[in-house]
């Protein structure tokens, strides 16, 4: 296309109420929730080549290497990743992204989208979002409407000056207005009255439009957001944006921000399936339970059930319901949930409650993601921990030593290339090449290093022991990461 049609991806968010499948360390949008690939990734591709240009990326620094390595692994690369110092809601992520763009595609169209959404007919969000584009390129601010299903009392609205007719093909109508919340029953009045639709959190405007309409409603903004990206700093394949300017940004939706303060506005009906999945019902629904309303995922199975949603999070956990009606429950290895599916916006207290009691499972999810693989504990003890590591090929960890612990590398799978050296500057000497089923030992204070040399993952059990194991016991030397 002559005009460039940008996506803008929004996956800085922390949210909790999928709780304990989502957490602050590890959200949502990256995990395999419906399918084998993560929400990110289904988002990502849902703009294939040579139809869109390479997305922009907004997250934050913990989920930098997450976002990058799962795009990697469905053979897709941004057009730019920006990283936000801390989160100030959408207003000042969109800015952002929009003054990236107009560097890359200063006259090019962006579509934003969160990344934790579930639109199983790509092919139809697609044809609705194009369905907008001669509208974004008027200079209109596109939003859409998503018809509803049901009197949902956890979603914003967009009210339409007339009924729609959604069996028609998709096209822009004017906005009448943006509605809260509602309770249920304004929201089953506005069902029946076939004038409101659900507010997606889904936009479609130009690069020029926005920033204009930025520059009118958030003057204050504006200014600290482009003081953030004109100052930003390169970091490997990122950019982060500046932390002292960025703090200036009143933190705001985009809703609040221009939106609802824009005379310009259109809205495009999507009739397809949607959901922000913000639920334990919404995952339920999502994943077609059967007919009796029993959704199950993994290794789960239920007897006598009823409208109810059961989780194993892990091949070798077994969860079975007898005779339950209304419940969900979600099991990992250090976590359970179980709820009334109908309380699911009350899971957040739960994690609350966790908090106070200085629980890790509150904010830590038990697989901890780094740019090079990943790590989990198996066993921990007062004085010794045992961890499984996997390095992806070509990974490596940094050049690093430790004061307080020594360590038992044994090799599982794959071959693994290990410096392990008592001083600063190993020696050619100091270099180890491991296959399956020979080990290391790494003495306190050594200087050591772990790489993944082949072509499959290197996965390899660690056992520490010493007076204290901390993550924070760790001096970097080198990093080709940036993390020194």
């Amino acid at each position: 296309m002559s005009q460039a049609i940008v996506p803008v991806i929004l996956c800085g968010g922390s949210g909790t109420r999928l709780w304990p499948l989502s957490r602050k360390s590890y959200p949502k949008q990256f995990g395999r929730i419906l399918g084998e690939k993560s929400l990110f990734q289904q988002t990502v591709e849902r703009f294939p080549d040579p139809d869109f240009a390479a997305p922009i990326i907004v997250t934050n620094s913990e989920f930098r290497f997450i976002a990058t390595e799962q795009m990697a692994g469905i053979g897709r690369a941004a057009g730019a990743v920006l990283i936000e110092p801390d989160g100030r809601n959408t207003g000042p992520a969109v800015l952002a992204a929009a003054l990236k763009a107009a560097e890359l595609h200063p006259d090019g169209i962006l579509l934003v989208c969160p990344s934790d959404h579930a639109i199983p007919d790509s092919a139809a969000f697609r044809e609705t979002a194009l369905s907008g584009l001669e509208s974004a390129k008027e200079g209109n601010l596109v939003t859409f409407g998503i018809a509803p299903s049901r009197p949902e009392t956890g979603y914003g609205y967009l009210e339409l000056h007339d009924p729609l007719d959604m069996d028609a093909a998709p096209k822009p109508v004017s906005l009448k207005n943006f509605v809260e919340k509602p309770d249920l029953a304004t929201a089953e009045a506005m069902l029946a009255g076939g004038r409101h639709l659900w507010n997606s959190g889904i936009f479609l405007f130009s690069v020029p439009a926005v920033i204009r309409a930025f520059e009118t409603h958030q003057p204050e903004m504006t200014v600290a957001v482009r003081a953030a990206v004109a100052q930003a700093q390169a970091d490997l394949n990122f950019l982060r944006l500046d932390p002292e300017a960025w703090s200036r940004a009143p933190s705001n939706s985009i809703d609040y921000a221009i939106m609802e303060k824009s005379s310009n506005l259109a809205v495009v009906p999507f009739a397809a399936e949607w959901s922000d999945l913000g639920s334990w019902d919404a995952i339920s629904r999502a994943m077609g339970p059967d007919e009796t309303g029993v959704a199950l995922g993994g290794d789960a199975h239920a007897i006598d059930c009823e409208n109810t949603l059961l989780r194993s999070e892990s091949d070798d956990q077994t969860v079975i319901g007898i005779g339950l009606k209304n419940i969900v429950a979600v099991a990992m290895h250090d976590a359970v949930l179980v709820a009334d599916i109908t309380e699911g916006q009350r899971v957040k207290e739960a994690v609350d409650l966790l908090k106070t009691k200085g629980r890790k499972q509150a904010t830590e999810f038990p697989r901890y993601h780094r740019p090079w693989g990943w790590y989990e504990t198996l066993s921990l003890g007062s004085r010794f921990q045992v961890k499984r590591i996997m390095v992806h090929p070509g990974g490596q960890l940094s050049l690093q030593s430790h004061v307080h612990r020594s360590e038992h590398w044994v090799v599982v799978q794959g071959a693994a290339r290990v410096t392990n050296a008592a001083t600063e500057t190993p020696a050619p000497e100091d270099v180890h090449l491991l296959t399956e089923n020979q080990s290391i030992y790494i003495p306190v204070g050594n200087v050591h290093r772990l790489e993944n040399p082949g072509k499959v993952d290197l996965h390899l059990i660690e056992v520490q022991s010493g007076p204290y194991l901390g993550e924070d016991d760790i001096i970097r030397y080198e990093d080709v990461y940036a993390r020194t």
